[in-house]
Parts: C-alpha cells; structure tokens; sequence
C-alpha cells in the first residue's frame, strides 16, 4: 500500500484535504482523532495524564479537560514534552493497527498535525503539506472555533514554522483560495500522482523517463535530495552512507530532472538480499536486468552495480547501489566534488550536455556520447585529486 503523510499548520485547512481524499477513496488514519481516543475515559492514557499533571486536567465528568490541560502545557516545553512521551507512544502504536487492516492496494492518508515537529517524514512514502497565510489561518481559527486571537497567534507560534514544514514535504497545497480551488489540486494529486504511485509500489515498477529533456539549474534539488536520502536511510534500517551525486548534485548544472543518489553497501551480495526488498517496500524499487558504470580510463572490466529507480511519476530517481571503495563508488564521488570546485571545468561539461542533448535522440544515447569526454575529465580530475589531497 502507499502511505502518505498528510500536515499542516493549525488553520491551514489540512481537514478540508483529508475529507475530499477520503471521498476520493483513500484510507485516513486521523492522529487527532485517535489522540483523543487513546485518553478517553477509563483509558491508561489519561490516567498516566492524571498522575503527571494532577486532577485539574479533569472535567466535572471525569473526561480530559482539554483547555485546561493545553493551558498547562502551551509555552512550558518540559511539560509539553512529558504529556507527548504519554500520547505519542499510544498514538503511533495505534495508528499502525489501523495502517496495517488497510487493504494492500490502498492509499492510506495518516493526518497528522505534529509530523515534522515529531520527525515522521521519512516513514511516509510521501508527504503532503497544506499551507496557508498566516492571516488566513487566523481568520479561520476565529470565524470556525470561536478562537480569541492572542490565543490563535500562540498556537500557531507553538507549531513547526512554514519553512520547516515545506522542507519535509514533497507536495505542497495552498490553501488561501476557495474550497473548490482546493478541492481540484487534491482531484489532481489523487489521479495523477498517488494512484499511480501506489499501483508502481504495489508492482516494484520505477518510473523511467525516456526522453531526453535538460532542465535549467533547480535550487531546490538539494532539498529534494535530503527528503529522499532521509526516506532511504530510513528504509535501509543500517547505518549505511546515503551522497547526492551526478548532474542535480553540481550547482548551476543544467541536468535531466532525475536525481542522482549513491547508496553505500558492503558488498553486492547486501545489494541484492533483504535490502533490495526494504528499499522497493519504500517506494524505491529494484530496476530489472545488469547494470554496470563504464571504466574509467577505458579498456577494462565494467564496473558492476545495482540499479534502484523511485515508484513516485513525481519524483523520479537513479539510486545506485554501489561497493564501499569500489572504482565506480570513489570515480562517482570523485567527479561531483571535482566538478564542484572547478568552475571552468563545470562550464565546459555544461556546454557540452547542451550541445549532445540537441543531438541526442534518447537518454541511453546522450549517455553514451558523454563517454569521450568524461574519459578526459577522468584524467583532470583525479590530478585534482592527487593535488588537494582529496579523499571520498
């Protein structure tokens, strides 16, 4: 199944998202809801609440007084954090009953409003953010709860901010418009991208792009890199050594929209055991046939590795699965940084990419009219090397 993480900040209209997917057919896992079921009369949860803050947490019926607790917690980080090592654990556990009775062709949407504060995202296959204006959202929170305005602003303030929550997410909703606004974005995500992105993960089918299109430099590639990197060291269960690398990885590099990731294995018998199988239930499945990195210089034995793509048609990846110190790991490593720090030499291969993807009917042919002139920069740089002292 695929399972999206769904947030945003308090007003943001994240409910709104939620309840047209769930029209849609997606499966919701609701952590709000849930929150209160887990301390709900007569439950462990509340009573451990009970011991921590004492009985003024309580109504006059015995339930969770929610204000009066919030009044507790808001603004004293110890507390909060004592009342989150009491939910949390139970929210989680839970959730993933619930995630787990799903049926295995679902899309499943976990709403859950401290996602990046609690550092979740990379559980997720992907993670959807829903943002608004902060004067929107304290609008809402007036016109909808009834929410006296210092207390909106302090809520609020006790969130992730908005750069920190749009550094986790994948996709971004915005939300200043009307409903009928966001409720098209959300038809378009459902039939464009989840559903296909669940059918890919449920088949371990990666997205291949055949065509050959450069892209101008995109700032936010190395960000898109991070979220990815964190999902696959996630997924690898090891502490394994995740680079950016290729084109994407090079500042002001026009490139294919495809990001280049090396993961670092001991061996290619790591490659293709259980690993394989965790990266392909992520999201990142194994890509068919042999796959091998010409030499460098040219003349001897291919360099041999394993070739990973991403399920997601809105992010693809080239996940390379390469031996720790092996001529192709070290020659990928060596090539980015020397490219990094060479800005000459950076000019030169864009030009180059420019000229060969004017000719270049494919992707496959582009990479093979690379060849003469990586044999040269191979040369240039590993002088570079010998010179700085560089190391990988």
């Amino acid at each position: 199944m695929l399972i999206v993480g769904l947030t945003g900040g308090i007003g943001s209209g994240k409910s709104a998202v939620a309840d047209r997917l769930a029209a849609l057919g997606a499966v919701i896992v609701d952590s709000d809801r849930i929150a209160r079921e887990v301390v709900a009369p007569g439950s462990e949860g509340l009573a451990e609440i009970v011991a921590t803050f004492s009985a003024r947490v309580l109504d006059e019926r015995g339930a969770l007084d929610r204000a009066a607790l919030g009044a507790l917690v808001f603004g004293d980080e110890a507390a909060r954090r004592r009342l989150e090592a009491i939910t949390h654990p139970r929210v989680r556990a839970r959730s993933a009953e619930l995630i787990a009775a799903a049926p295995p062709d679902a899309v499943v949407v976990n709403d859950v409003p401290l996602l990046v504060e609690v550092g979740l995202a990379p559980t997720y296959h992907l993670v959807v953010v829903v943002r608004a204006a902060v004067a929107t959202r304290l609008e809402r929170l007036a016109r909808h709860r009834g929410m006296e305005r210092a207390e909106a602003e302090r809520r609020i303030a006790a969130q992730a901010d908005d750069a920190r929550r749009e550094a986790a997410a994948d996709v971004l909703l915005d939300n200043d418009g009307t409903l009928d606004d966001l409720s098209a974005a959300v038809d378009a995500l459902w039939h464009d991208r989840l559903l296909p992105y669940e059918r890919n993960v449920r088949e371990r089918r990666a997205v291949r792009r055949a065509e050959l299109v450069l892209t101008e430099p995109d700032p936010t590639w190395p960000q898109q890199y991070a979220r990815l990197a964190a999902r696959i060291r996630h997924a690898a269960g090891a502490d394994l050594r995740v680079d950016h690398i290729g084109s994407t990885a090079v500042p002001g590099l026009a490139a294919k929209d495809v990001i280049d990731i090396q993961l670092t294995v001991s061996s290619l018998a790591e490659a293709d055991g259980a690993l394989a199988d965790r990266l392909a239930d992520a999201g990142f499945p194994r890509l068919p046939g042999d796959w091998w990195d010409n030499p460098r210089p040219a003349g001897s034995a291919r360099w041999a590795k394993r070739l990973h793509g991403s399920a997601d048609p809105g992010r693809p990846v080239h996940l390379h699965l390469r031996v720790d110190g092996s001529p192709g790991w070290r020659y990928a490593l060596l090539m980015r940084d020397h490219l990094r720090a060479d800005p000459a030499q950076r000019a030169a291969y864009l030009q180059v990419k420019r000229e060969l993807a004017a000719a270049a009917p494919d992707s496959a042919t582009y990479g093979t009219l690379k060849d003469p002139w990586f044999d040269e920069e191979h040369l240039r740089a590993e002088e570079w090397a010998a010179r700085t002292g560089w190391r990988p």
